[in-house]
């Protein structure tokens, strides 16, 4: 959500606020019949989406969805910027930004190739930008309170309309916008934003709200910390300061009218993150503020609350629970943006940070957008484990992060220090919530592979992306670049090398490489660009086309791991998807060394034949394997290259 600017005593963003969950806590704190036993059993490679060893299996309009929703997640600022300045602290002007209008159907056909369902567009409601916009009757938006030149994502101002910097014609933003949803859905995908209930801008002011609808705060009592109606929460007899250090002045210190260290808000209001000072750390979300859903300054309810029961009950009975029943202004609010939007014709969305907001409230405005929009595809931002069952089943979202679990110990994998049994773990033991863990190895607030903070090369996320793409039914998403392995080391103001900044106005070179100034065909991409972008490809269209990948999962590791003269370690990983009769395995060398010889086995059960031999088809870039019975087992002998995976199909 929330990136540190580039302070010496900056800490990691998003856990911190796990400790701030709560207002409570001080938040300055029939197997088939048996063939001649003398000839191999081909198995049925018709769910390979590609022919022979070799062969692209890139996804075309024409291959049916049979898969797993694959969400690409654009930063919809630096998506089509062709500029390659990347000044820090650069202006619109010199470092250039994307438009909606770069979505061209080139772009869009490139997007649907890596079998992407749903595009999250990044940044699209409009947030405190620094870019004049008077001449359109936006208001200016104060330096000392902005993150970066472009501004933070997450800092939104007017929820019923978009980013003038997104926009051609700033006055006509909104109709750009609709325009690029039914570009969308014309390719054959759907339009996710992002909604951030937990805060908003600090001068917050809607130009474009409906009739009848005010802004957050106008109606507040600011005489008082906390009201149930009240949007905010106040330190009351207070004027707010702006947060101070050392080493950081907005803007890099250029001079600016409305950069002076001050920023009139008078009582001060709690800052997003749940920080009560009137004036909060440099460290803190200031730039903007909490949203008060009913929870008391002691951290107790001011609401109904939700009975356990509901865990098991549909959107209906949830929607009927509330009905009639009081509920705070601020869930008003929030629930008549997300229509808004639905209205517009958005499918879904992301909601930022959703564990800051508690989960009667999600209870309330999933269960109304349902209603709605039956199909809607709602992800939430949820970092505690122990809370993953409860805003799934009483939160009724669809789909949730698995990072603390499934992501972060992908990556210790991937630097070489993890060992896949502990993956293995961590997957089994959300196996019953599984298909709503949404996978990832990238994102707007993850480093990037090739970043020497996490990788150093983004071929190490070739192996990562098979075991991630492939192990669930869940929903895949990818960033915006990370198929070109872009490695985020452009130094850009605000923003830190290693993630691609969400705060300042850049180019993202092996995208741009990639994009050929709009042609979208890799004509200027590296050889190892191309290739990569190919994996991806090949890996996405069985993720998104094979239904196996809707089906049974079992993992074969333990079991190879115990096989003797076997060069099968803790750094490869084997598993199995099937669906009926067909599926797959996946073999993956996370190590950039070859394996030598290996030894894979598996249980005959898995494929419902008593021959002696099994022969399987390649999925990917490499050549098939017939499997030998030995009792209860097939196995057969091969090897894998540095880094390499290898699918089978049967």
């Amino acid at each position: 959500m929330i990136t540190m600017p580039n302070f010496q005593f900056r800490f990691c963003l998003k856990p911190l606020s796990i400790a701030m969950l709560s207002i409570g806590l001080t938040a300055c704190t029939g197997p088939s019949s048996p063939v001649n036993n003398q000839k191999p059993v081909i198995k049925d490679a018709s769910l390979k989406p590609s022919g022979q060893s070799g062969e692209s299996s890139t996804l075309n309009d024409s291959d049916e969805r049979q898969g797993k929703p694959v969400v690409y997640q654009v930063f919809t600022r630096l998506f089509g910027n062709t500029n390659t300045n990347n000044q820090p602290w650069g202006t619109i002007e010199h470092n250039g930004v994307g438009k909606f209008s770069d979505f061209t159907p080139e772009a869009l056909k490139a997007i649907k190739s890596l079998g992407t369902s749903h595009i999250w567009y990044t940044g699209v409601p409009h947030h405190a930008v620094i870019n004049d916009y008077t001449d359109f009757g936006i208001s200016n938006d104060d330096p000392d309170v902005v993150k970066g030149r472009a501004g933070s994502p997450y800092a939104v101002k007017d929820y019923y309309n978009v980013n003038p910097d997104l926009a051609d014609d700033p006055a006509k933003r909104l109709e750009e916008f609709e325009a690029l949803i039914a570009r969308t859905h014309a390719a054959g995908m759907k339009v996710i934003i992002d909604i951030v209930p937990n805060h908003v801008a600090r001068d917050y002011h809607s130009l474009s709200a409906p009739e009848g609808v005010s802004d957050f705060g106008a109606h507040d009592d600011t005489s008082v910390e906390y009201a149930r109606d009240n949007n905010f929460y106040y330190v009351v007899g207070e004027a707010f300061q702006v947060p101070t250090a050392d080493n950081y002045q907005p803007l890099g210190g250029e001079k600016h009218p409305l950069s002076d260290g001050k920023f009139e808000e008078f009582p001060a209001k709690w800052t997003g993150n749940g920080a009560r000072a009137s004036k909060p750390d440099i460290n803190d979300w200031y730039e903007t503020v909490k949203v008060n859903y009913g929870v008391k300054p002691d951290g107790t309810y001011d609401f109904p609350v939700l009975p356990e029961e509901y865990s098991d009950k549909s959107f209906e009975e949830h929607a009927a629970f509330w009905q009639g029943k009081d509920v705070p202004d601020s869930w008003y609010k929030f629930r008549d943006i997300a229509h808004y939007w639905i209205d517009k014709g958005v499918d879904g969305f992301r909601y930022d940070m959703a564990e800051m907001v508690p989960v009667e409230f999600w209870s309330f405005l999933n269960s109304s957008i349902k209603q709605k929009a039956p199909n809607a595809f709602l992800l939430a931002e949820v970092y505690q484990p122990d809370k993953y069952r409860e805003y799934i089943h009483q939160g009724k979202m669809d789909y949730l992060y698995d990072k603390v679990g499934f992501y972060d110990t992908l990556k210790t994998i991937m630097q070489g220090s993890g060992e896949v049994s502990k993956l293995v773990t961590i997957h089994d033991e959300i196996n019953d919530i599984a298909p709503h863990m949404l996978h990832f190895l990238e994102n707007h607030d993850e480093q990037r592979i090739a970043s020497p903070d996490f990788a150093g090369s983004a071929q190490k996320g070739k192996p990562a992306l098979a075991v991630s793409a492939l192990i669930s039914s869940s929903p895949t998403l990818l960033y915006f670049g990370q198929d070109v392995g872009e490695d985020g080391s452009e130094e850009t103001g605000f923003g830190d090398p290693t993630r691609t900044s969400i705060f300042d106005y850049v180019g993202v070179p092996a995208h741009q490489r990639f994009m050929n100034d709009g042609k979208f065909d890799a004509g200027k991409s590296t050889e190892d660009e191309k290739a990569l972008h190919q994996f991806y490809q090949d890996v996405m269209a069985i993720a998104a086309t094979n239904p196996a990948v809707t089906g049974e999962y079992q993992s074969l590791h333990a079991l190879n791991l115990d096989v003797k003269d076997s060069a099968y370690t803790e750094q490869q990983f084997a598993f199995v998807r099937a669906q009926g009769e067909h599926g797959f395995v996946v073999v993956a060398n996370f190590n950039d060394k070859p394996t030598g010889a290996m030894k894979l086995v598996v249980p005959s059960n898995v494929f419902g034949e008593d021959s002696d031999r099994i022969t399987l088809a390649p999925m990917l870039s490499h050549e098939g394997i017939t499997l030998e019975k030995e009792g209860i087992y097939y196995n057969a002998s091969f090897s894998l290259e540095g880094l390499e995976t290898k699918v089978f199909a049967f």
